[in-house]
């Protein structure tokens, strides 16, 4: 008999798989499920004529995007039959949600949901795998950690995470382990948007602007009524702002998106100059004096005098040549906004940031809310004090493990020095590659919903030679809720709880400028044996020798999350009276902090007496120090005339349009930066030849990168991503919409960090081929393709083919088990209702474009600019 025939064969397999059975899972079949579906309507329908009173109700936090909505779930035989927000969340304030929360319901029914831990069986990326038991997975990698603890290099075990929201559980593990390498995302999300405002207002990475009672919004770059964090409760003060009180909204944005379509007006910026624009509008404000003097006075660096000289260049139609916007427009723009203060605000988002120059961008923009006066007032550019689950007001279990003091470049690479100067951004892009390069070395990978070679530039080629290599990563342990692409070149798979199954407080900037927190409770047990991300790693932290295991005595997650709310209150404002903060959090689902004030104008706030005894004023910057209980010197505040006030967090305790901190890091690695955020034109757009483009990305608002395209009723929405092009350009290359078309990427020489790493373009990244979509709503010299499409492996959903659905047999499995996955339904509708299948007569589902843009970290800070990749394209006939 052919050993095949020994081998289980396909994800619909694995609800009746043995331990130490083998299954071969390989990329893009039709492949079968082991789950439940709820997909023929009538298994969805509630009891009792749609009575939700009959089901239980259960508060959560979305995590189908960042953006984790507080929400309520209905519960029926264990089933999530319905979701919609939690109006005491004060972000959203109703029970609206948006497609992707509302598709909740079936992320725990994943076509291809992971039930069992796997090992894995043949070559890594062969699809062989063995199914094993906890155990053997806990104390599998439990012995390799030791491994690397023993040999003196625990910076050799990481965790590598996409939006986790348990960082402070995750954090917990690697402190015991002694290893600092925690790698993220953010250097391809916001990092540069968050360098911005630390650098201007020093203690906030987000703003929360106070948008339902402003009157002039100047958006540069951020698609909010589609994909901006907190897009959809900035949105809906957004649109009663423009009811109530005839707010306008102005849009710069190289594509017509959602946001753009619905502003008052649209302006078509040339990719990359949104800083120049700031810039001239900045000067147009200074030079008609339309500036709020008290606040530059009193609270901004550097004067009046020198921003006046520094901007004396920065002219709009000097602005004109680069950007393309009339220098009419930006002047009159300019004063509309800046006599509308201070109930005004001027902000931004990838669009702006994702630039090589994004960094300065996205200060320039920054800069226009001081320069009105318009920071931290009324109907201005706000910002929460306490966005952060700090240790102090939600603890963590005693005893707590210090800190690593060890650094590697892998987590903290010295070419971008800003990158984790105020928060832990890392660089993630150049993960891989340094991997290669031998910057450093790993002995345990540890992934938890990162899909890298989805959603990391050079993914299918620079992330999946590593990834496949097994002398650059020895194990690799993925953590998923499918079988993702990340899954498919690991070494063992770890089933996970989705975010509906699983723990987690989880806290966001408020747009009501609120403190606030959520609780992310289980509302139905997860399937088979899968397991939430956090327990694996205390099960493992249980496992790794005595002086770690003491940190996780407390017990499970469930025990880590009550403590973290034993100093949250216990009585509720209707008059309920609960056990413990827990208890409280478990009913409400959100703890909101109404009795203290608004931050609005927090840095005219006198200090205390009791603060100001003992400390000493700089008699030339007026900042008030004092010395902490260690003996070392900090800045506490600001002499406002005989007034000593809280100020700013930054080092002058001022708003800093001028930051000579960002100009002595620069220096450190050779690279001259006047402090200012001077416009610099992206390198590889200066004189871009006649037969050159610049691609751009954007996302849809029913999809995240990583997250969504497996969820059936998402997909439907959205599952292909043709390419944008001007109706102009389209027709000088004979182009139609419909028309396949190849799009051809190029790579800015790499070097030295700073300018020196951009001086031209020879070397071709990659080749797609991709539908037209001629259109106007685009720049003449852009061209732009969705992102989150294009999976070779997650599900027949996210792949676009339909196929057979092998019926769940619940035999041998164990009662809880069985229960979890339910009788077999009367229909399968993705076995005929997947109608994008391009085999039968579909448009399919999309191209992975972040497969062909450039491994391109910006300078300092290390974003990702996405946005400036030059492109050719050729029609196919």
């Amino acid at each position: 008999m052919d050993r095949r025939s020994f081998i289980r064969n396909g994800i619909g397999s694995m609800a009746t798989l043995g331990v130490g059975e083998l299954i071969l899972l390989n990329p893009s079949p039709a492949q079968a499920m082991a789950y439940r579906p709820v997909a023929d309507g009538k298994q969805r329908k509630i009891k009792n004529k749609n009575n939700y009173k009959t089901a239980t109700r259960v508060t959560s936090v979305c995590l189908n995007c960042s953006t984790v909505c507080g929400i309520e779930g209905f519960v029926q035989d264990n089933k999530v039959i319905k979701i919609r927000g939690n109006p005491l969340d004060p972000n959203m304030g109703s029970h609206m949600t948006c497609a992707k929360g509302q598709s909740g319901p079936t992320v725990n029914d994943y076509p291809e949901r992971l039930l069992y831990p796997l090992k894995r069986a043949g070559e890594r990326g062969s699809g062989l795998w063995k199914r094993i038991t906890w155990e053997e997975a806990y104390e599998d990698i439990a012995r390799r950690i030791r491994a690397s603890v023993d040999a003196g290099h625990p910076e050799r075990v990481c965790i590598h995470q996409g939006r986790s929201r348990i960082e402070a559980e995750i954090g917990r593990f690697l402190d015991a382990i002694g290893t600092p390498v925690l790698l993220n995302h953010r250097a391809i999300c916001s990092s540069n948007k968050r360098a911005a405002n630390y650098v201007s207002l020093g203690e906030t990475d987000w703003e929360s602007i106070d948008a339902e009672r402003c009157t002039y919004f100047l958006n540069f770059g951020a698609n909010f009524y589609e994909a901006h964090q907190g897009g959809l409760h900035l949105v809906s003060r957004v649109v009663k702002a423009r009811y109530d009180h005839g707010a306008k909204l102005v849009t710069f944005d190289v594509r017509l998106s959602n946001t753009a379509g619905r502003s008052d007006e649209w302006h078509q910026p040339f990719p990359g100059t949104e800083g120049a624009i700031a810039l001239a509008m900045a000067h147009v404000i200074v030079r008609e004096n339309e500036v709020d003097h008290d606040f530059l006075d009193k609270f901004v660096q550097p004067g009046l005098d020198t921003i006046r000289a520094w901007l004396a260049p920065c002219t709009p139609t000097w602005a004109e040549k680069l950007s393309g916007v009339a220098a009419a427009d930006i002047t009159r723009l300019a004063l509309e906004f800046a006599r509308k203060r201070p109930a005004v605000a001027a902000f931004t988002n990838r669009g702006t940031g994702a630039h090589y120059n994004g960094f300065n961008a996205e200060r320039a923009v920054v800069m226009l809310n001081a320069l009105v006066g318009s920071v931290a007032k009324e109907g201005g550019y706000c910002y929460g004090l306490d966005e952060k689950l700090s240790p102090a007001r939600y603890p963590a279990p005693e005893p707590r493990p210090p800190k690593p003091t060890i650094r590697t470049d892998l987590e903290d690479p010295p070419e971008w020095p800003l990158a984790n100067r105020w928060q832990k951004m890392k660089v993630g892009q150049v993960v891989f590659d340094f991997l290669r390069q031998g910057r450093a070395k790993l002995d345990v990978y540890l992934s938890y919903t990162i899909a890298a070679p989805m959603t990391w530039p050079e993914g299918r080629s620079t992330t999946v030679e590593v990834l496949k290599d097994e002398k650059l990563i020895p194990f690799h342990a993925c953590s998923d809720v499918v079988y993702s692409e990340m899954a498919h070149y690991a070494d063992m798979i770890l089933p996970d709880a989705t975010y509906l199954e699983r723990w987690g407080l989880d806290i966001r900037n408020n747009m009501e400028l609120q403190h606030f927190v959520t609780l992310r409770q289980p509302m139905v047990n997860p399937p088979g044996a899968a397991t939430s991300f956090a327990d694996v790693l205390f099960e493992v932290g249980k496992r790794l020798g005595p002086e770690q295991a003491k940190y996780f005595k407390f017990g499970k997650h469930e025990d880590f999350v009550r403590h973290q709310c034993s100093l949250l209150p216990t009585k509720g404002a209707d008059g309920k009276v609960f056990k413990d903060g827990f208890d409280y959090m478990k009913h409400y689902g959100v703890y909101v902090d109404s009795a203290a004030p608004k931050p609005y104008e927090v840095y005219r706030k006198p200090l205390a007496a009791a603060l100001v005894q003992g400390s000493r004023v700089d008699e030339k910057t007026r900042v008030i120090y004092k010395a902490d209980g260690k003996g070392k010197e900090k800045a506490i505040g600001l002499m406002v005339g005989e007034l000593p006030v809280r100020g700013f967090t930054t080092p002058s305790r001022k708003f800093e349009i001028h930051a000579p901190e960002v100009a002595m890091v620069a220096a450190t690695i050779g690279m001259v930066d006047d402090g200012l955020p001077t416009f610099h034109q992206v390198p590889s757009h200066v004189g871009l030849a006649a037969d050159r483009l610049i691609l751009t990305t954007f996302k849809w608002n029913v999809h995240t990168q990583g997250r969504t395209a497996a969820q059936k009723y998402l997909a439907e929405i959205v599952h292909d991503n043709p390419m944008w092009i001007h109706a102009a350009t389209a027709k000088k290359l004979g182009i139609k919409s419909g028309d396949t078309v190849e799009l051809t990427t190029y790579r800015p020489l790499s070097g030295a960090a700073g300018d020196k790493a951009y001086r031209g373009m020879r070397e071709v990244v990659g080749s797609a081929r991709v539908k037209a979509f001629v259109t106007k709503g685009i720049h003449p010299r852009v061209v732009a393709v969705s992102n989150s499409l294009g999976w070779i492996t997650g599900g027949r959903s996210c792949e676009g083919e339909r196929g057979r659905r092998v019926e769940v047999a619940a035999r041998g499995l164990a009662p809880d088990a069985a229960q979890a996955f339910g009788p077999a339904p009367a229909v399968d509708d993705l076995e005929f209702g997947l109608w994008w299948d391009e085999k039968h007569g579909g448009r399919g589902s999309g191209v992975n474009i972040n497969a062909i843009l450039p491994i391109n970290p910006q300078p300092l800070v290390g974003m990702q600019a996405w946005f400036d990749t030059v492109c050719s394209i050729r029609k196919v006939v």
